[in-house]
């Protein structure tokens, strides 16, 4: 295992790009309430180095109400193909304006229209009703760049811990705990 957790998870990350048979940026992301009450849902890493892990969303979503509350996160990437996973904790904060317009310019214009038409977490009477939102921000956007909404942005989790497990066959599994100390990273080991 390399001492430094970023440079581990880039080498796991670069290898579960090339044998997952989709999406190995797809991450499990836990919030909180302030109450400690906790949800989970899927998203997608959209960019990752020393600062943090960093994914976008809506941020009226109950996603964002969650982290605004209790700005502390976990993530958990599972690559089944590589029998490993990757469990990452740690403080949230939200990615600079111009960095979120940076990326959401680079989205597809389907999935820029989408973002504006879906009220993220809010209950909807049908799907007809987001399928018409979308035909009238298409008539509205033809021949236009859409703009970022002011309810679109992104998150950063600030690794405090990582955790690197390595499946074996007889169950005696291999994990790796990274901890934050100061400017560098503590490593153990523990029992599976």
């Amino acid at each position: 295992m390399n001492p430094n957790p970023f440079t581990q998870f880039a080498s796991w990350f670069t290898e579960a790009r090339a044998s997952e048979p989709t999406l190995a940026e797809a991450v499990c992301l836990a919030t909180a309430t302030k109450s400690g009450r906790p949800s989970v849902r899927m998203v997608l890493l959209k960019q990752v180095g020393e600062a943090g892990f960093v994914f976008y969303t809506n941020l009226e979503s109950r996603k964002a109400d969650e982290l605004t509350e209790n700005p502390q996160a976990a993530l958990l990437f599972h690559w089944k193909s590589l029998g490993r996973q990757v469990r990452i904790e740690g403080q949230v904060e939200r990615v600079s304006e111009a960095d979120a317009k940076a990326y959401f310019d680079s989205r597809p214009k389907a999935s820029r229209l989408s973002a504006w038409a879906s009220p993220q977490s809010k209950v909807v009477p049908n799907r007809t009703f987001l399928v018409d939102r979308v035909a009238k921000l298409e008539k509205q956007y033809s021949g236009e760049d859409v703009p970022l909404p002011a309810f679109w942005g992104g998150y950063r989790v600030i690794p405090g811990q990582f955790e690197f497990w390595i499946n074996r066959d007889d169950r005696l599994h291999d994990r790796f705990v990274y901890t934050k100390e100061g400017d560098g990273w503590d490593m153990t080991m523990l029992g599976p």
